[in-house]
């Protein structure tokens, strides 16, 4: 980075410009399997304009920026550049307004979903999309993110009704509305959703809010097997049952997590975690149903959070499961898949992804958000051990092969960042010129996260 640049980067946010190692050591990755790589400064905006006028010197003086928020992600989205900057947006956390007659608000793009759904506590109304980590709501949007409630809620595309971007050369541009549709030209919106800093760098979300349901019951129930399941959610959804979450974790999750999080009364088993919303009376004719579908797969009886302590304490170990999975290995890292399969094909490839993982030797704890076909084997391994990870590696090789073959998608939530590219050219590369096309006009000087979902040269 050239002093001209350096100084008068320094003018405009004075001390919030750091080049201390240690500054830029913290925002050198997310929580992802790569070594992290410093970029030459970190800056830390408190507005729209700071962000436009950062962007504009960048793009004259054709150095690479990566945006970070709360450095959550897991497929490289965010590692360093050690030709350029870091935009650190953590400055930009304020809930801008809430507007409960219609269920939406405005948002800065570092507002965390635990944040944002303590500042709706008492307005009856929440944010539903919710990923394990307490990301960013701005990083969710970068990444197209979801959770475990994405089967009734949708995805962050389902939610996002605009943004605000701040483009290559310093452009502030505002897409979409608040109303519920819009016909007005191209959907920007859903151009910079998922497009991982690629594009611009997103500041601001418009969301769509939920109304809290009278009634929100939860449950767990133990299988014999992994496949008996998987085909009970399978068909949970299939018999068009409202459901707010299903989750799976298998064998091997549910003995780390009942260590990790100190659960008690539940088994080391296939199990799912089940969650209703609705009304009580709702609730009970959907609980009715799902539990004789799981009696059918061999399911045990239904184990009730009783209370609301009991229930956040459930979801907060489901939460957990990345960093119980990590807390293995001294150290460790982990090696998370992200496959989403259409719902008939959800069985066939929970299965095939288990007697793989055997057959590799490798430990496999695996948790699935089943409503919507997503699943995620999480591997933890030493990273001293580089043959570990080339096992590791020639795994989720034949796992994405087995998913692109049964017609799903490379990554459900993650997105491709560094770690996917390859997977990415195997399930669009058809699409990959198109996307380029659309990276150089938006960023003609690719200085915004360059190297992050495909190379441009």
């Amino acid at each position: 980075m050239n002093s001209e640049l350096q100084s008068e980067l320094k003018k405009i946010l004075n001390s919030r410009f750091s080049e201390s190692e240690s500054t830029r050591l913290n925002y050198a990755r997310g929580e992802d399997t790569y070594d992290p790589i410093l970029s030459k400064a970190v800056v830390f905006p408190e507005t729209n304009e700071e962000v436009s006028k950062i962007l504009k010197l960048c793009n004259q003086h054709k150095i690479p920026v990566v945006p970070f928020g709360t450095g959550t992600s897991l497929e490289g989205n965010v590692v360093g550049n050690d030709q350029g900057i870091t935009i650190s947006l953590e400055k930009m956390n304020k809930v801008l307004s809430v507007n409960v007659e219609d269920f939406d608000c405005k948002v800065q793009a570092c507002v965390t979903r635990e944040q944002l759904n303590d500042y709706l506590r008492e307005d009856g109304v929440f944010f539903p999309i919710d990923p394990g980590a307490n990301a960013a709501i701005g990083g969710m949007a970068s990444t197209s993110a979801s959770g475990t409630m994405a089967v009734k809620y949708g995805t962050m595309k389902t939610v996002i009704t605009g943004l605000t971007v701040v483009l290559p050369n310093g452009d502030i541009i505002k897409t979409g509305s608040r109303t519920k549709k819009t016909s007005a030209g191209y959907n920007l919106t859903n151009l910079f959703i998922g497009s991982e800093g690629t594009l611009g760098v997103i500041t601001e979300i418009q969301l769509r809010l939920s109304p809290i349901p009278e009634s929100i019951m939860s449950a767990v129930c133990h299988f014999k097997t992994l496949e008996d399941a998987v085909k009970t959610a399978q068909e949970v959804i299939q018999y068009g049952i409202p459901i707010a979450r299903i989750e799976m974790l298998n064998k091997d999750q549910m003995e780390i997590s009942i260590e990790y999080s100190k659960l008690k009364d539940v088994e080391a088993t296939p199990t799912l975690f089940f969650e209703f919303h609705g009304s009580e009376t709702s609730n009970k004719e959907s609980i009715d149903i799902v539990e004789e579908i799981s009696k059918n797969n061999n399911g045990s009886s239904f184990k009730w959070a009783k209370d609301l302590t009991d229930r956040n304490k459930l979801w907060k170990a489901r939460h957990d499961v990345y960093y119980s999975v990590k807390a293995q290995i001294n150290n460790g890292r982990v090696y998370s898949t992200d496959v989403c399969l259409p719902i008939s094909k959800i069985t066939e490839c929970v299965n095939f992804a288990d007697a793989e993982a055997k057959k590799f030797g490798l430990r496999a704890p695996m948790v699935g958000h089943l409503g919507d076909g997503n699943f995620h084997v999480l591997l933890p391994y030493d990273p001293e051990k580089k043959e570990t990870y080339q096992k590791i590696r020639k795994f989720s090789d034949i796992l994405i092969e087995k998913t692109l073959e049964l017609e799903g998608t490379i990554t459900g939530e993650h997105g491709v960042g560094l770690h996917k590219k390859d997977y990415l050219l195997k399930e669009h590369g058809d699409n990959l010129p198109v996307m380029k096309s659309i990276k150089r006009t938006i960023d003609p000087n690719n200085i915004m996260n360059p190297g992050k979902i495909f190379d441009l040269n």
